[in-house]
């Protein structure tokens, strides 16, 4: 009998202790080679143990459990081998009447039958990690959904399904259902919700955090974009959105204003010579700020597909300590969520972050007219120990003149006739 010890990873460098977040298997359950056993939360990330073997898992911890990174969490006894899947079996069917059944047999082979959530699978009513996100969005529940997947597990493709057959409006509202009881609920904070609450308040503590406000006139970007659109989907094979045009513009404006992208260490402050963007990205497992390496050197497809594999990565739990190590400066866009106006809490030891807003028609003036144009406000959050008051504004209105004249972007921020004129 060979016993395989699995030992938890290491999420990071500077993290010791982990927290078992949810078993996907039950103690005994005989699970198949790279199967996932468990998921654990550290304070920047999830992970998942996966089986190096086949065989009868033996779990040493329970769900909520703190443990150090290195300990044997599971066990693998590699001598139970899962039983191999019953190929499709042959049946002869009778004949309705002799006449068409003498001296003949037919055969017909008999599926086997798709698991459903409730199922006795060591997945059953689990979902795919997919599969959860959407289902977190919506408000659903597992014993709403019937399982396809692998031993009762969830797939995303159950989700859709299922939604597309339709729920009874209170069961698929994601709101809450009162009922004029006095019950309450109590959860226990995840590791990366308490590291998220740690970190907001030291930097209420520790820093001199200012906030600076400005507004954007989005009909250049807006018409570039209708314009484009589909060309640019057609040659790099992605969306262009707005989150492009504000990465490109503040990796180009931090060029112009160093101290927005430097930070205090100790006695010393630090210039980064480079602009890696972090884009806050709000998860199920709280919010995640992966980071864009060398956003200067980037197009806007480079920007776009780069945002796009990191916040699918952060959505789907498979975000690495790696992904999210570092940053020079943070965008955060509140208005996905209809935020009209905020000041951004800085992502230390950054010294400041870029709040995006809701985009709203407001009448404005326009060489002594009044027009309806669409108006984002943007706001700048800093730290004043490092950025003082004119590099704060003038970095942010930097960044409005590139996007209300985008082209702007292509010759570092300047206007095209200086450039021409060498000024």
């Amino acid at each position: 009998m060979a016993i395989i010890d699995l030992k938890v990873p290491s999420p990071g460098e500077s993290i010791t202790e982990v927290v078992i977040a949810r078993w996907i298997v039950k103690d005994g359950d005989v699970v198949e080679k790279d199967q996932e056993l468990c998921e654990v939360d550290s304070d920047k990330a999830t992970l998942t143990i996966n089986a190096e073997e086949a065989g009868a898992v033996k779990l040493l911890a329970n769900e909520g459990d703190t443990v150090k990174v290195g300990q044997v969490v599971v066990k693998i006894d590699t001598s139970v081998q899962p039983v191999a899947k019953p190929k499709a079996e042959k049946v002869e069917a009778k004949a309705e009447t002799k006449s068409e059944t003498k001296n003949q047999k037919s055969e017909a082979v008999v599926p086997n039958p798709l698991p459903i959530a409730n199922g006795n699978g060591h997945a059953a009513g689990h979902a795919s990690p997919a599969a959860k996100k959407m289902m977190d969005e919506k408000g659903l529940k597992s014993n709403q959904i019937a399982a396809t997947g692998k031993d009762g597990r969830i797939t995303k493709q159950d989700v859709l399904s299922a939604m597309a057959k339709g729920f009874p409006v209170k069961e698929a509202a994601n709101v809450a259902v009162f009922t004029g009881t006095r019950d309450q609920e109590r959860k226990k904070m995840t590791t990366l919700r308490k590291k998220i609450a740690e970190r907001l308040v030291s930097v209420k503590n520790q820093t001199a955090m200012l906030t600076t406000f400005n507004e954007v006139d989005m009909k250049p970007v807006m018409d570039l974009r209708k314009k484009y659109k589909d060309k640019f989907q057609e040659t790099h094979g992605i969306g262009l959105g707005f989150m492009s045009f504000f990465t490109k513009a503040c990796s180009i404006a931090l060029q112009h204003y160093p101290a927005v992208n430097a930070y205090i260490d100790g006695d010393e402050m630090v210039y980064n010579n480079y602009t890696d963007i972090g884009i806050a990205v709000s998860t199920p497992k709280g919010l995640m700020v992966p980071i864009l390496r060398n956003a200067e050197m980037m197009s806007l497809a480079d920007i776009e597909n780069g945002i796009k594999n990191l916040a699918t990565k952060a959505r789907d739990g498979k975000i690495s300590v790696d992904d999210m190590a570092g940053g020079t400066f943070t965008i955060t866009n509140g208005g996905v969520f209809g935020s009209m106006l905020s000041t951004p809490i800085i992502n230390p030891p950054q010294s400041a972050i870029l709040g995006m807003h809701n985009i709203v028609e407001r009448p404005v003036a326009i060489d002594g007219k009044v027009e309806i144009r669409p108006i984002m406000y943007v706001a700048l959050s800093y730290d004043h120990r490092i950025i003082d008051g004119k590099e704060s504004v003038s970095f942010l209105v930097k960044v409005k003149e590139m996007l209300e004249n985008p082209t702007k972007m292509l010759f570092g921020g300047k206007d095209p006739q200086e450039v021409v004129l060498g000024l």
